[in-house]
This record gives structure tokens, C-alpha cells and sequence, in this order.
């Protein structure tokens, strides 16, 4: 304030003294009134906190239950009422298997009448009962049976352990008749070949894919097989059947185009739905 004032001084000449006084004195009626007023108290803002919004909620339960809504294979068959396998079920398979990539005619082909199969297992069965009811004259056939490289019986299922239990629930039929083992696990492939070739077999459980290699390598002749099992309604742990498994399924179908539909349209094997 002195500053200013002496700065006035300077500038304004001796007769505006009045001019000064005046200035002075509105200055302090100025500070005066401004004093007398309240002071205002600023109004803090509240802190505001952040949400969500409601949209992007309903977004993230929308795909949520779009994930849980996704069925796998085991939920659908597990509520499947269970039905026996038909030989309707088989021709179906191999007609949806092949109709994009074959011709009419070719499908015609791979058809197999009525004849070519057996009675098929109605659930009431155990796998010994099935056997002697579809072959009856088991006890003949394994007498006249004298070739190595070959069966007289040919069981397919899904899995080397599905194989094991099939062998032991079959005791109170085969009687002295010798089983071979034809799966992948534990086995190499080596052995089964020296096995074929050396000894005499009347019946094999195995998988498709190790049964499809010993054919395709000459170790296993299917001319002299009378009979092809299918290990068509017994699921796995996750409620799968054998033809419900992509691998298992293509090694079948390959190997009934390329050997068993054949033998059974010239009437030497039978297909039998276990």
C-alpha cells in the first residue's frame, strides 16, 4: 500500500491532493464493507463412487449362461433312454458316414441285406448267454478250426480294458478254445504277428485300429471268420458307446469297407450287436 501511494505521489501532481484523499478513503470504505460481509464457505464435493452399469452385467450373465448351456456329449446320452442296437442303426451309420463323398451307386454297394446279420443283443443278455445263443454250434466249428493267421470268432470294442472284460466274461463259453489279445496297450505289434504266426487262435477281442493294422501287414488273414461282434451298447465312464467315439468309429467303418462287408455279401461272416 505505501508503494502505491508514493507511486501516486509521483505521477499526480501537488494540487491532486484531493484526488488522493478521495481514492484513499474509498479504498478503506471498500475494505470496510468487505470485512463486514460473511464468508463464504465452499461447498466440498462428495466423493462419488463408481459402479458398474446395469448393461454390461446383463452382457456378462447373457454369456455365462450361454457357456452353461453348452451340452456335451455325455448330458445328451445320459439322458437317452437306453435302446438296443439294430442292424437298421449300422446301415444308417454307414449310409451318413459315406453319402457326401460317394456315389448312389457306391453306397448301394456297402448296403447289407437282413441275412448278413445276426439277432441282436436285447440288453438282457451277459456276453456268454449272446454268444451261445448266436452260435450254437460253437463246439463243431472250434474242432474243424486248423489255420494260423486267422479266427473263427472276431470281437471289436473300444478300449483295451473294455477287451479284458469281455475276455474274462466269455469263460463259460469259449471253454478250451484259445483267446487272442489284438489291442495296442501293453502289446506291441511285433508280438501279436509272431503270435498269429506260430500258434492257432479260435477267437479275438481287440480294437479296431490294432485289428485294421494286423490286416493291412498280412499278420491276420478274416477269409476263414464266421463271425464279427460289435461291442455296439456298452458305454464308457463318460456314457459313450463305441461309435460315439470319432477314432473308434472311422477304424470300423474302414475296416467293414475294406474286408467285412464284402465277406458278409458273399455270406461267409455273420455281424452280430452286442
Amino acid at each position: 500500500k505505501t508503494v502505491t501511494r508514493t507511486l501516486l505521489c509521483f505521477l499526480l501532481d501537488p494540487s491532486d491532493d484531493e484526488a488522493i484523499e478521495k481514492a484513499s478513503e474509498n479504498r478503506t470504505a471498500a475494505r470496510q464493507d468487505s470485512d463486514s460481509k460473511p464468508a463464504v464457505k465452499k461447498k466440498r464435493k462428495q466423493p462419488t463412487e463408481c459402479f458398474l452399469s446395469q448393461p454390461e452385467e446383463k452382457q456378462e450373465s447373457a454369456v455365462k449362461a450361454k457357456k452353461r448351456k453348452k451340452k456335451k456329449i455325455s448330458d445328451v446320452l445320459q439322458k437317452s433312454a437306453p435302446k438296443p442296437g439294430v442292424p437298421a442303426d449300422l446301415q444308417n451309420l454307414l449310409s451318413q458316414h459315406f453319402g457326401e463323398n460317394r456315389s448312389v451307386i457306391e453306397i448301394e454297394e456297402l448296403k447289407l441285406a437282413d441275412s448278413c446279420f445276426l439277432p441282436a443283443n436285447d440288453l438282457t443278455h451277459s456276453f456268454s448267454s449272446y454268444l451261445k445263443e448266436i452260435c450254437p454250434k460253437w463246439a463243431k466249428l472250434r474242432r474243424n478250426h486248423k489255420e494260423k493267421k486267422s479266427l473263427v470268432m472276431l470281437v471289436l470294442c473300444s478300449s483295451a480294458l473294455r477287451s479284458l472284460e469281455l475276455i474274462k466274461s466269455m469263460t463259460a463259453f469259449k471253454g478250451d478254445c484259445r483267446v487272442i489279445k489284438l489291442f495296442a496297450k501293453h502289446i506291441k505289434i511285433k508280438e501279436q504277428m509272431n503270435m498269429l504266426e506260430k500258434g492257432m487262435f479260435h477267437i479275438g477281442v481287440g480294437t479296431p485300429g490294432r485289428v485294421k493294422a494286423l490286416v493291412e501287414q498280412d499278420a491276420l488273414c478274416l477269409n476263414s471268420v464266421k463271425y464279427m461282434i460289435l461291442d455296439w451298447n456298452w458305454r464308457d465312464q463318460k456314457l459313450r458307446r463305441m461309435m460315439d467315439i470319432p477314432e473308434i468309429k472311422k477304424e470300423t467303418i474302414d475296416l467293414l469297407e475294406k474286408s467285412i462287408i464284402k465277406l458278409c455279401r458273399d455270406g461267409s461272416v455273420k455281424l452280430g450287436l452286442f
